[in-house]
C-alpha cells in the first residue's frame, strides 16, 4: 500500500467519514475548506493520528503544518521526509 493511500484511510478513520473511500479522496485537492471540507478539530485528531501510525510530532509553527496539511501530495511528502529523518 502506498504512502498516500495508507494517509487517506487513516484520514478516513479516524476522522469517522462516511460514505466516503480513499478513491473519493485526491491527491492534490485541498484537505480543509473549499476541498475535502476539513476543519481545525480534524486537524487535531489527524496529528494525533499521524502520530500515532507513524511516529511523527507536527511542529508548532502553524504555517508550515499548514502547508504540510494542504493536500495527500503534500502530507504524503511531509511523512516521507519524517521516517527518513529529514
Amino acid at each position: 500500500m502506498s504512502i498516500k493511500t495508507e494517509l487517506k484511510t487513516l484520514i478516513i478513520q479516524a476522522l469517522e467519514l462516511e460514505g466516503i473511500s480513499a478513491d473519493d479522496i485526491k491527491d492534490d485537492e485541498p484537505l480543509f475548506g473549499d476541498g475535502l471540507g476539513l476543519d481545525s478539530i480534524d486537524a487535531l485528531e489527524l496529528g494525533m493520528a499521524i502520530k500515532r501510525k507513524y511516529n511523527i510530532t507536527m511542529g508548532s509553527n502553524k504555517e508550515e503544518n499548514k502547508k504540510y496539511f494542504y493536500s495527500i501530495d503534500t502530507l504524503s511528502e511531509y511523512v516521507k521526509d519524517k521516517l527518513n529523518g529529514n
